[in-house]
């Protein structure tokens, strides 16, 4: 039996960094609300359905979202988590841990999770719709202080890795890494926690490196390259040689360039980042077509299937917009997917689905205005056949 696990953003809710950076009261809406068209067709805002401009740290909203997930067929949420090191006193920084702290301490909703470490600075272009021009302003950097920060950040989690809802695959606890080209001191990360888990008498830990499909650079050297559309076995072994036990592979790239050609789509994206020209406009099921590369067969290798993107809400015109994604395109975009790893063991039949609520990037499945609860049926449905 297939395993959909889809990534949960805890954004919706304020946090006095954000209302420092970005206004009073800031959370992931705000921007989401007031989104414009950019072009004929385009539909923007993303107006939410029966859960409404929620607030995450709403005990009822996290039970409705539960229910709503397990109706149509997925398996658990993958919450971010976002840990940037230890400060100057030597404590851990993290942000927009309440939700899951909630869930933690209340012991509701019973529904499975697994965490995903967002392990990316974050900067004034994460909400700054400007061209590639404007200067770039760090507000959180991700930073890798060693053992130290490693055991530190830990036991921040202990009561979370302890709790009996948190998913496992072969007994271990499922943990995501983000970014695993910028981390290089995953394999001291890894080994730090396996002795911890050991120590703690955890079952383990079952680490995933999230990876692209295809790269413009080496990801062991930062030297530019020609994006690889055919095998993505190179930058999958790199992942598994740093320690981790699977890939979570993204083709979204990989996607993109196989339906518009590789040079036009390298180059549309260097105009559009200088706002030369206007977004690339992506046909959703022609992408979705080209997304899953030979290596996602592989049985430690698991594909990521997106329902639709759009995220003018965060970055304007910076980056495309798929056109076109319905519920049942969606379905076969699934579908596709579901093909591909069925042939694995049971524990490793693993899909991501990226997201459950990302609003500002146009990617969710939570209901909404225009299809009510749509994509959860099409999910449910594709899943039983």
């Amino acid at each position: 039996m297939s395993r959909l696990i889809a990534l949960y953003l805890p954004q919706f809710h304020a946090i006095p960094e954000n209302d420092a950076w970005w206004g009073k009261g800031f959370t992931e809406w705000t921007n989401v609300r007031r989104a414009k068209p950019s072009f004929k067709g385009h539909v923007q805002p993303k107006v939410p359905g029966e859960l409404g401009y929620y607030n995450l740290l709403d005990a009822d909203i996290k039970q409705k979202q539960a229910d709503l997930a397990r109706e149509a067929g997925i398996e658990g949420f993958c919450y971010y988590h976002y840990w940037f090191g230890l400060d100057e006193q030597g404590k851990g920084k993290q942000l927009l841990e309440k939700p899951l702290q909630q869930v933690v301490e209340s012991g509701k909703p019973d529904y499975p999770f697994c965490l995903c470490w967002a392990n990316h600075t974050w900067s004034n272009k994460t909400w700054e719709k400007s061209s590639a021009l404007v200067k770039e302003q760090v507000l959180m950097a991700q930073e890798y202080g060693g053992i130290k920060d490693y055991t530190e950040h830990f036991y921040s989690l202990l009561s979370t890795f302890k709790d009996a809802r948190y998913m496992r695959v072969d007994g271990r606890l499922l943990f995501f890494v983000y970014d695993t080209v910028a981390f290089k001191d995953a394999p001291l990360f890894i080994s730090t926690w396996r002795q911890l888990a050991e120590k703690e008498s955890l079952p383990g830990f079952y680490f995933v490196g999230m990876t692209p499909s295809t790269l413009t650079f080496h990801p062991q050297t930062g030297s530019p390259c020609l994006p690889n559309l055919k095998s993505s076995a190179e930058l999958f072994e790199y992942t598994l040689r740093l320690g981790f036990d699977a890939v979570n592979s993204n083709g979204k790239r990989r996607g993109e360039m196989l339906s518009i050609g590789r040079l036009k789509n390298l180059i549309n994206r260097v105009l559009t980042l200088f706002h030369i020209t206007s977004s690339q406009n992506y046909d959703y099921a022609r992408t979705a077509q080209g997304f899953f590369a030979p290596e996602d067969s592989w049985e430690n290798v698991y594909p990521t299937v997106i329902p639709q993107w759009d995220r003018t809400a965060r970055v304007g015109r910076a980056e495309g917009v798929y056109i076109d994604a319905t519920p049942e395109k969606w379905s076969k975009h699934l579908k596709q997917a579901l093909g591909i790893v069925a042939h694995k063991h049971p524990e490793h039949q693993i899909i991501v689905i990226k997201s459950w609520n990302e609003w500002a990037e146009g990617n969710y499945l939570e209901p909404d205005q225009r299809y009510g609860r749509g994509w959860l049926e099409a999910t449910k449905q594709t899943k039983k056949k």
